[in-house]
Protein backbone atom coordinates (compact mmCIF):
# COMPACT_ATOMS: atom_id res chain seq x y z
CA UNK A 1 0.00 0.00 0.00
CA UNK A 2 1.24 3.61 -0.91
CA UNK A 3 2.20 5.83 2.12
CA UNK A 4 -0.38 8.84 2.23
CA UNK A 5 2.73 11.20 1.39
CA UNK A 6 4.30 9.53 -1.40
CA UNK A 7 0.93 8.51 -3.32
CA UNK A 8 0.13 9.58 -6.48
CA UNK A 9 -2.66 11.89 -6.79
CA UNK A 10 -5.84 12.11 -8.91
CA UNK A 11 -6.83 15.70 -7.78
CA UNK A 12 -9.41 16.95 -10.48
CA UNK A 13 -10.45 13.33 -11.77
CA UNK A 14 -13.59 11.48 -10.98
CA UNK A 15 -14.00 7.28 -10.92
CA UNK A 16 -16.48 5.64 -11.70
CA UNK A 17 -17.82 2.94 -9.20
CA UNK A 18 -19.82 -0.14 -10.27
CA UNK A 19 -19.69 -2.05 -7.02
CA UNK A 20 -23.17 -3.46 -6.24
CA UNK A 21 -25.84 -1.29 -3.83
CA UNK A 22 -24.36 -0.12 -0.34
CA UNK A 23 -20.69 -1.48 -1.44
CA UNK A 24 -19.29 2.01 -2.47
CA UNK A 25 -17.93 3.14 0.69
CA UNK A 26 -14.28 1.39 0.44
CA UNK A 27 -14.11 2.65 -3.16
CA UNK A 28 -15.14 6.39 -1.86
CA UNK A 29 -12.20 6.18 1.06
CA UNK A 30 -9.53 5.14 -1.97
CA UNK A 31 -10.67 7.38 -4.17
CA UNK A 32 -10.69 10.70 -1.53
CA UNK A 33 -7.25 9.45 -0.20
CA UNK A 34 -5.92 10.44 -3.91
CA UNK A 35 -7.79 13.45 -4.15
CA UNK A 36 -10.39 12.07 -6.64
CA UNK A 37 -14.51 12.27 -6.50
CA UNK A 38 -16.67 8.60 -6.85
CA UNK A 39 -19.39 8.70 -9.05
CA UNK A 40 -21.41 5.54 -7.65
CA UNK A 41 -23.32 3.65 -10.02
CA UNK A 42 -24.75 -0.10 -9.28
CA UNK A 43 -25.84 -2.20 -11.47
CA UNK A 44 -26.35 -4.87 -8.85
CA UNK A 45 -27.66 -6.14 -5.20
CA UNK A 46 -25.93 -8.95 -3.28
CA UNK A 47 -28.95 -10.86 -1.37
CA UNK A 48 -28.44 -13.45 1.56
CA UNK A 49 -29.08 -17.21 0.60
CA UNK A 50 -29.68 -19.39 3.51
CA UNK A 51 -27.03 -22.09 2.86
CA UNK A 52 -27.69 -24.16 6.02
CA UNK A 53 -26.43 -27.34 6.03
CA UNK A 54 -24.25 -26.73 2.82
CA UNK A 55 -22.31 -24.15 4.25
CA UNK A 56 -21.71 -26.29 7.23
CA UNK A 57 -20.18 -28.68 5.03
CA UNK A 58 -18.12 -26.12 3.37
CA UNK A 59 -16.63 -24.79 6.69
CA UNK A 60 -15.62 -28.64 7.58
CA UNK A 61 -13.13 -28.97 4.93
CA UNK A 62 -9.32 -29.21 5.28
CA UNK A 63 -9.35 -26.58 2.27
CA UNK A 64 -11.60 -23.99 2.18
CA UNK A 65 -11.75 -21.74 -0.40
CA UNK A 66 -13.72 -17.85 -0.47
CA UNK A 67 -14.26 -15.84 -3.90
CA UNK A 68 -15.00 -12.70 -2.32
CA UNK A 69 -15.36 -10.23 0.53
CA UNK A 70 -18.92 -10.56 0.27
CA UNK A 71 -18.61 -14.27 0.56
CA UNK A 72 -17.38 -13.84 3.89
CA UNK A 73 -19.85 -11.12 5.25
CA UNK A 74 -22.64 -13.64 4.17
CA UNK A 75 -21.39 -16.46 5.75
CA UNK A 76 -20.65 -14.46 9.28
CA UNK A 77 -24.08 -13.44 8.53
CA UNK A 78 -25.55 -16.76 8.23
CA UNK A 79 -24.01 -17.64 11.95
CA UNK A 80 -24.83 -16.86 15.63
CA UNK A 81 -20.80 -16.24 16.18
CA UNK A 82 -19.22 -12.90 14.29
CA UNK A 83 -15.81 -15.55 13.46
CA UNK A 84 -15.82 -18.43 11.57
CA UNK A 85 -14.64 -21.86 13.14
CA UNK A 86 -11.17 -23.02 11.85
CA UNK A 87 -10.28 -26.24 12.72
CA UNK A 88 -6.59 -27.95 13.31
CA UNK A 89 -4.70 -28.84 9.70
CA UNK A 90 -7.23 -26.91 7.55
CA UNK A 91 -6.68 -24.32 5.15
CA UNK A 92 -8.14 -21.06 4.15
CA UNK A 93 -7.51 -19.83 0.87
CA UNK A 94 -8.90 -16.52 -0.53
CA UNK A 95 -9.32 -14.89 -4.59
CA UNK A 96 -7.40 -11.85 -3.50
CA UNK A 97 -6.50 -9.22 -0.76
CA UNK A 98 -9.68 -7.75 0.10
CA UNK A 99 -10.85 -11.56 0.86
CA UNK A 100 -7.76 -12.39 3.01
CA UNK A 101 -8.64 -9.17 5.18
CA UNK A 102 -12.08 -10.06 5.48
CA UNK A 103 -11.27 -13.92 6.66
CA UNK A 104 -8.46 -12.38 9.05
CA UNK A 105 -11.31 -9.90 10.44
CA UNK A 106 -13.36 -13.13 10.81
CA UNK A 107 -11.09 -14.56 13.01
CA UNK A 108 -8.94 -16.63 10.34
CA UNK A 109 -5.19 -16.39 11.04
CA UNK A 110 -3.18 -17.61 8.04
CA UNK A 111 -5.08 -17.34 4.71
CA UNK A 112 -3.60 -18.17 1.42
CA UNK A 113 -4.02 -15.33 -1.22
CA UNK A 114 -2.71 -15.32 -4.86
CA UNK A 115 0.63 -13.21 -5.07
CA UNK A 116 0.54 -11.98 -8.63
CA UNK A 117 -2.93 -11.86 -10.32
CA UNK A 118 -5.64 -11.93 -7.72
CA UNK A 119 -8.53 -13.31 -9.45
CA UNK A 120 -9.81 -17.28 -10.28
CA UNK A 121 -6.88 -18.20 -12.39
CA UNK A 122 -5.00 -16.51 -9.86
CA UNK A 123 -6.15 -18.54 -6.95
CA UNK A 124 -5.99 -21.95 -9.01
CA UNK A 125 -2.19 -20.75 -9.33
CA UNK A 126 -1.36 -21.21 -5.72
CA UNK A 127 0.14 -24.57 -5.05
CA UNK A 128 -2.36 -26.13 -2.67
CA UNK A 129 -5.13 -26.43 -5.51
CA UNK A 130 -2.54 -28.56 -7.60
CA UNK A 131 -2.97 -32.01 -7.08
CA UNK A 132 -6.32 -32.68 -5.14
CA UNK A 133 -7.88 -36.36 -5.72
CA UNK A 134 -9.97 -37.22 -2.95
CA UNK A 135 -9.88 -33.94 -0.85
CA UNK A 136 -12.90 -32.07 0.08
CA UNK A 137 -12.74 -28.39 -0.33
CA UNK A 138 -15.36 -26.28 0.22
CA UNK A 139 -16.14 -23.26 -1.95
CA UNK A 140 -18.03 -20.22 -0.14
CA UNK A 141 -19.37 -18.06 -3.24
CA UNK A 142 -22.41 -16.68 -5.05
CA UNK A 143 -24.66 -18.60 -7.99
CA UNK A 144 -23.22 -17.72 -11.18
CA UNK A 145 -20.15 -15.80 -12.79
CA UNK A 146 -17.96 -19.07 -14.78
CA UNK A 147 -17.66 -21.02 -12.39
CA UNK A 148 -14.38 -21.84 -13.23
CA UNK A 149 -13.00 -22.82 -9.77
CA UNK A 150 -15.58 -25.16 -9.00
CA UNK A 151 -15.32 -27.04 -12.64
CA UNK A 152 -11.31 -26.58 -12.01
CA UNK A 153 -11.06 -27.93 -8.87
CA UNK A 154 -13.14 -31.09 -9.36
CA UNK A 155 -11.08 -31.59 -12.39
CA UNK A 156 -8.12 -31.69 -10.22
CA UNK A 157 -9.76 -34.46 -8.60
CA UNK A 158 -11.16 -32.40 -5.34
CA UNK A 159 -14.60 -33.38 -3.79
CA UNK A 160 -16.32 -29.96 -4.01
CA UNK A 161 -18.67 -28.90 -1.12
CA UNK A 162 -20.06 -25.42 -2.68
CA UNK A 163 -21.84 -23.04 -0.38
CA UNK A 164 -23.99 -20.09 -1.74
CA UNK A 165 -24.21 -17.66 0.74
CA UNK A 166 -25.69 -15.05 -1.54
CA UNK A 167 -26.67 -14.31 -5.07
CA UNK A 168 -26.42 -11.16 -6.82
CA UNK A 169 -29.79 -9.18 -8.22
CA UNK A 170 -30.03 -7.06 -10.90
CA UNK A 171 -31.08 -3.18 -10.47
CA UNK A 172 -31.58 -0.21 -12.95
CA UNK A 173 -29.32 2.76 -12.02
CA UNK A 174 -31.71 6.06 -12.29
CA UNK A 175 -31.83 7.98 -15.79
CA UNK A 176 -30.37 10.94 -13.52
CA UNK A 177 -27.82 8.42 -12.78
CA UNK A 178 -26.93 7.57 -16.35
CA UNK A 179 -27.29 11.56 -17.30
CA UNK A 180 -24.79 12.66 -14.49
CA UNK A 181 -22.41 10.03 -15.80
CA UNK A 182 -22.69 10.81 -19.96
CA UNK A 183 -22.22 14.63 -18.50
CA UNK A 184 -18.50 13.43 -16.24
CA UNK A 185 -15.53 15.45 -17.41
CA UNK A 186 -12.81 13.30 -19.63
CA UNK A 187 -10.83 13.19 -16.48
CA UNK A 188 -12.43 10.23 -15.15
CA UNK A 189 -12.34 6.76 -15.44
CA UNK A 190 -14.64 3.44 -14.90
CA UNK A 191 -13.73 0.70 -12.61
CA UNK A 192 -14.35 -2.76 -13.63
CA UNK A 193 -13.74 -5.57 -11.75
CA UNK A 194 -17.21 -7.49 -12.52
CA UNK A 195 -18.21 -8.74 -16.02
CA UNK A 196 -21.45 -8.68 -14.91
CA UNK A 197 -21.89 -5.33 -13.17
CA UNK A 198 -20.65 -3.91 -16.45
CA UNK A 199 -22.88 -5.56 -18.52
CA UNK A 200 -25.62 -3.90 -16.51
CA UNK A 201 -24.38 -0.40 -17.36
CA UNK A 202 -23.47 -1.48 -20.98
CA UNK A 203 -26.85 -2.94 -22.05
CA UNK A 204 -28.32 0.23 -20.82
CA UNK A 205 -26.67 2.38 -22.21
CA UNK A 206 -27.76 3.71 -26.02
CA UNK A 207 -24.66 3.68 -28.42
CA UNK A 208 -23.87 7.07 -28.35
CA UNK A 209 -23.04 7.14 -24.94
CA UNK A 210 -21.17 4.11 -25.27
CA UNK A 211 -19.08 5.49 -27.54
CA UNK A 212 -18.03 8.65 -25.17
CA UNK A 213 -18.07 6.38 -22.26
CA UNK A 214 -15.29 4.27 -24.51
CA UNK A 215 -12.89 7.12 -24.90
CA UNK A 216 -12.11 7.15 -21.46
CA UNK A 217 -9.74 5.45 -19.62
CA UNK A 218 -10.82 2.10 -17.99
CA UNK A 219 -9.54 0.56 -14.91
CA UNK A 220 -9.48 -3.47 -15.54
CA UNK A 221 -8.96 -5.77 -12.52
CA UNK A 222 -7.73 -9.14 -14.50
CA UNK A 223 -6.15 -9.65 -17.80
CA UNK A 224 -9.79 -10.94 -19.33
CA UNK A 225 -11.72 -7.84 -18.21
CA UNK A 226 -9.31 -6.29 -19.79
CA UNK A 227 -9.71 -7.87 -23.07
CA UNK A 228 -13.17 -7.87 -22.79
CA UNK A 229 -13.29 -4.36 -22.63
CA UNK A 230 -10.68 -3.79 -25.53
CA UNK A 231 -13.87 -5.84 -27.33
CA UNK A 232 -16.04 -3.26 -26.81
CA UNK A 233 -14.21 -0.77 -28.04
CA UNK A 234 -11.96 0.72 -24.82
CA UNK A 235 -8.82 1.81 -25.51
CA UNK A 236 -7.10 3.93 -22.64
CA UNK A 237 -7.49 0.36 -20.71
CA UNK A 238 -5.16 0.06 -17.29
CA UNK A 239 -4.92 -3.70 -15.97
CA UNK A 240 -4.70 -3.73 -12.02
CA UNK A 241 -3.25 -6.37 -9.94
CA UNK A 242 -6.39 -7.06 -8.39
CA UNK A 243 -9.82 -5.91 -7.46
CA UNK A 244 -9.28 -4.43 -4.24
CA UNK A 245 -10.13 -0.45 -4.56
CA UNK A 246 -6.77 0.98 -3.70
CA UNK A 247 -4.92 -1.49 -5.96
CA UNK A 248 -7.49 -0.24 -9.01
CA UNK A 249 -6.83 3.26 -7.63
CA UNK A 250 -3.13 3.05 -7.63
CA UNK A 251 -2.83 1.51 -10.90
CA UNK A 252 -5.58 4.26 -12.53
CA UNK A 253 -2.74 6.95 -10.57
CA UNK A 254 0.23 5.15 -11.58
CA UNK A 255 -0.66 6.04 -15.60
CA UNK A 256 -2.03 9.70 -14.57
CA UNK A 257 0.89 10.60 -12.78
CA UNK A 258 3.40 9.34 -15.69
CA UNK A 259 1.21 11.39 -18.37
CA UNK A 260 -0.40 8.92 -20.14
CA UNK A 261 -3.69 10.62 -20.25
CA UNK A 262 -3.92 14.43 -20.64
Amino acid sequence: MDKAGSAPTLAGWYVISLRPSGGHAPVRRAAAARGARLLPLSTLKLVPVDAGPALAAALACPLVVFTSPAAVAFALGSRDAQTLPARSGQRWLAVGSGTAMALRRAGIARVAVPEGRADSEGLLALGELQSLPGVDVGLVTAPGGRGLIGETLAQRGARVHVAAVYRRSAIAPSPARLRRLDQLPGTSALLVSSAEAFDGLWSRLPPPARARLATRPVVASSPRLASMLAGQGFAAIVLAPGASPSRLLAALAADVGAGRFR
